[in-house]
């Protein structure tokens, strides 16, 4: 082994500087932070080749001196902490004194900062090396221009994506700190194109101008307020959810925050107005005193810790359900009298023997039967099952429908079945248009009339970026302008689909893959989303032939005992289930 020794500054420096800057995204959040904590109004951020190439943040801060210029790119040197006590009571973005000498470490820096009063002047810093201050010409505020990321260390640089992927993440992390900071005007360039241009303005303003007009017609305010916390900014409505939480921005003190436990208080809130595994649209606003919570939990600073965690999470699920009006049908249904039940007592869940339904049909006992036949089109069933269905099998006859959204069937051995038909005809579309999928692309039907779709300029980003992949799934798009897609076909399965959930939803799921998503995970992630949006809603009225060729057609369909989301799509319960819940047993 070689003996301990110390290492040189400049390596030290390039590996603190990895805590800093791992993207390009990094830096303009570094730089833009800094430039709020300087007190700009305007913030103007030009990206090349996705970052790499070259990043330039100008803003019309306070600036700095010669002095200040010259300590700026010193490691541990800010302005943000005057007292030691401070660091308990954090009132600004970057306080670590970090990102200017890590951004330096790693790439060729320029600095250019003026004084309102005073003279402008300029340093550079190049792989860690630092230059003199040297006299410039510049407006007030200060320029920060850096060049060739990862010059220094191009095993990093291979590790970036492609440069419009780099510019995306970029572009993502400047839109959460537009949101936090409505009052500033936010501009931003990709090579040479406008993606951001949002004027200062007030809060719900920028927030609706962020998360497009879809979200601002289903705007919900919020508003609370409680000893030394503030709650306030806008939900959507139930119905406008998403298939991921990327939409979910959380404000805590002007600093944009991942926090899970944030995140948590919000699925709650929701819990009982929408549906299993979708997630609300949200953009809310904490305020809370400095010392009432600790940002320096996270490298990042994106996760908190607050002193009083649980009265931030009950104040802020008490403010959504309020403003969702949760509670009113309970309170409704509580007044009403009940006739008194006497004696019954309900069996456990564990006792009722329908706990095996989502571990599928083979392992129950249930011999599925071979494929249906070729199915003959009906006009009242788009999704393509036969007008008359084959003999009953497993899952048995179709009796009635329950509640406009589960099917009740009666089997062979006198079993009573409960069929999600939402649930159950996903993991059918599923499973057919993977089929199409592997037989060389899923059939696609062009639409008479192409359909327009708005969209947040980083959804359709994402839609243009992943394009020749979704046309082999039958959605052919492209792009109209900023913000907006061009739909001109869905696949064939879909029926009348609407495009624009569609599409919403579609991004949203995209925004979920990671780097290193596998691309086999990536379509039967896309092709689940399609699934859901092709498949029998709740609240659609079935007839009797319909029914049963639904149920035909989850015999003879692999996986079917589950949905596209791993939910159950039917429970099953025998005679002796009945008998405990009645207390015959």
């Amino acid at each position: 082994m070689s003996v301990i020794r110390l290492l040189s500054e400049t390596t030290a420096n390039r590996i603190a500087a990895g805590e800093v800057v791992e993207r390009p995204a990094a830096v303009v959040k570094e730089l833009a932070e800094n430039a709020l904590d300087a007190g700009a109004t305007r913030i103007a951020v030009t990206i090349e080749e996705g970052g790499s190439g070259r990043i330039l943040v100008e803003d019309d801060g306070i600036g700095m001196s010669a002095e200040e210029l010259a300590l700026a790119i010193q490691r541990h040197a800010t302005s943000k902490l005057p007292e030691e006590d401070t660091l308990f009571a954090i009132a600004t973005l970057g306080f670590r004194g970090e990102a200017l000498p890590s951004i330096g470490a790693v790439s060729r820096l320029t600095i250019t900062s003026r004084q309102r009063g005073g003279d402008a002047h300029a340093i550079m810093v190049e792989g860690g090396r630092v230059g003199a201050v040297m006299p410039a010409a510049a407006p007030p505020g200060t320029r920060v221009e850096m060049r060739d990321l990862f010059f220094a260390t191009p095993a990093r640089r291979k590790f970036l994506k492609a440069p419009r992927t780099e510019a995306e993440h970029a572009l993502e992390a400047l839109r959460r700190l537009a949101l936090a900071w409505p009052q500033v005007a936010f501009h931003a360039t990709v090579d040479g194109r406008v993606s951001i241009n949002l004027p200062a303005a007030d809060r719900d303003s920028r927030i609706k101008a962020v998360l497009g007009p879809d979200f601002a017609a289903n705007a919900l305010p919020v508003a609370w307020e409680g000893g030394t916390m503030t709650l306030s900014g806008l939900i959507a409505q139930p119905a406008h959810s998403r298939a991921t939480a990327a939409e979910q921005h959380l404000v805590v003190n002007h600093r944009p925050v991942r926090d899970q436990m944030l995140r948590a208080a919000l699925r709650v809130a929701y819990r009982d107005v929408m549906e299993a595994g979708r997630h609300p649209v949200a953009a809310l606003y904490i305020e809370v005193p400095p010392d009432a919570v600790d940002v320096n939990v996270h490298p990042m600073k994106t996760e908190l810790r607050f002193r009083d965690a649980g009265a931030v999470r009950g104040a802020m699920i008490s403010a959504l359900r309020r403003a969702l009006g949760v509670g009113v049908t309970e309170v409704v249904e509580a007044a009403a009298p009940r006739p008194a039940l006497q004696g019954w007592r309900p069996a456990a869940p564990a006792q009722l023997s329908h706990s095996w339904a989502a571990r599928g049909f083979q392992e129950a006992g249930l011999d599925l039967l071979p494929p249906p036949p070729a199915p003959v089109a009906s006009p009242s069933l788009p999704m393509g099952f036969a007008a008359e269905a084959p003999p009953a099998g497993p899952l048995g006859r179709a009796i009635g429908q329950v509640l406009e959204c589960y099917i009740l069937a009666e089997a062979a051995d006198g079993a009573l079945v409960l069929v999600d038909q939402h649930a159950a005809h996903e993991r059918l579309t599923h499973e057919r248009l993977s089929a199409q999928l592997v037989e060389g692309g899923v059939r696609a039907q062009p639409l008479l009339l192409p359909a327009v779709v708005d969209l947040p300029p980083a959804d359709a980003a994402r839609l243009t970026e992943v394009a020749p992949e979704l046309a082999k799934l039958g959605l052919e798009i492209e792009s109209f302008g900023a913000g907006a897609m061009l739909v001109r076909a869905l696949p064939a399965l879909l029926g009348k689909a609407d495009p624009a959930p569609l599409l919403r939803d579609m991004a949203a799921e995209i925004a979920e893959w990671g780097e290193d998503t596998a691309l086999t995970r990536k379509l039967d992630a896309a092709v689940a989303r399609l699934a859901c949006h092709g498949s029998i809603r709740s609240g659609r009225r079935l007839t009797l032939p319909e029914m049963d060729a639904l149920l035909r057609a989850m015999e003879a369909t692999p996986r079917a005992a589950t949905c596209s989301h791993g939910r159950p799509t039917f429970l099953r319960f025998q005679r002796a289930d009945f008998e405990r819940l009645f207390g015959r047993a």
